[in-house]
């Protein structure tokens, strides 16, 4: 059952839920772990999809092979800890990240891109995709791209704080983004545990994700492979851990963001409002409209699926649909 949300006036302890992610394909040679969204829980404030990869061994393997393919009504947060992956879009851009830089994409009405690790890349990758939805005032403007080789955050007592977008115990990351929203890596070195009190918006709701290592917070054990929905009405999040990861070190990501109210209709790579949107953005894509060309990938972009035979309904962050 999933967490019910606590507002900064309530009394009682936010409540802390668990919840498994899944295994799903990603092209043709990557398997990712997604942790949302799932029927318990659709949303972390704006984050609506997150996906871990790796950590992989991809010495002498294609690594990251994804097509050119659509968005539209969200922005694309790429972050690694291991790996290389060149990033092309219908914009023009051309743009290799690595670990500790961010690639944030906007989609707005429309944009295509693919990802892809380069030919000569590095022998492991591990990292996470994830979206963030537009609200109403931005989800129809133009698409944009933008690269940040480094991403500001703090160190003590052999704990790195990286934030990746929104802002942290007043550390502002330069990503452009449409609603109140945090996004940041915790890294514990490794060979010892170590322990981090991280100040919170108690007008936000939280989740945290294990990408490597253990951990344990609001008294749950973490482990990678599930995501720690928080709820809302925290000030602080203490996060320790007694143990190196496998290996190296303990890497946890916090989600969190000011609750989004607007119900969304999630399929594909398309998010939007009502059942004609999507339906709308997929014929676009297979007609060759709207999201332009994607130039240099070495392949055919992805053809669209066919639309379910059932209508699709807008939901909101719980799970709850909409008419």
């Amino acid at each position: 059952m999933a967490a019910q949300p606590t507002g900064p006036a309530d009394t009682a302890e936010p409540t802390s839920v668990l919840l498994p992610g899944h295994d799903v394909p990603l092209g043709r040679y990557t398997t990712v772990r997604r942790l949302l969204p799932q029927r318990q829980r659709r949303m972390i404030g704006a984050w609506c999809f997150v996906d871990h990869f790796g950590p992989d061994d991809v010495a002498g393997r294609p690594g990251m092979q994804v097509p050119p393919h659509p968005h539209t009504g969200l922005q694309t947060v790429s972050w690694l800890v291991e790996g290389e992956i060149l990033h092309r879009d219908s914009l023009g851009s051309l743009q290799t990240i690595l670990p500790g830089q961010l690639n944030l994409m906007t989609a707005g009405h429309g944009i295509a891109h693919s990802e892809e690790s380069p030919a000569a890349h590095p022998p492991s990758m591990h990292g996470l995709q994830l979206w963030v939805a537009l609200p109403e005032s931005a989800r129809h403007g133009a698409a944009d791209f933008a690269h940040h080789s480094s991403v500001p955050g703090w160190r003590e007592d052999g704990v790195e704080v990286s934030v990746v977008v929104g802002t942290l115990a007043g550390v502002t990351s330069p990503a452009v983004t449409y609603t109140p929203l945090v996004g940041a890596q915790i890294t514990f070195d490794a060979g010892s545990g170590g322990r981090v009190g991280l100040p919170l918006d108690p007008d936000f709701e939280y989740a945290a994700v294990v990408m490597s290592g253990t951990a344990r917070a609001a008294g749950a054990e973490l482990t990678p492979g599930d995501l720690l929905h928080l709820g809302r009405g925290r000030r602080e999040l203490t996060v320790t851990t007694d143990a190196p990861g496998a290996d190296g070190p303990t890497r946890l990501f916090l989600l969190g963001g000011e609750p989004f109210d607007e119900p969304l209709v999630m399929w594909w790579n398309f998010v939007g409002r009502s059942h004609e949107e999507i339906v709308a953005a997929r014929d676009d894509w297979a007609a060759g409209r709207r999201f332009g060309t994607v130039h240099g990938y070495a392949g055919d972009p992805l053809p669209a699926p066919e639309m379910p035979t059932t209508r699709l309904k807008a939901r909101d962050r719980d799970g709850r649909t909409r008419a």
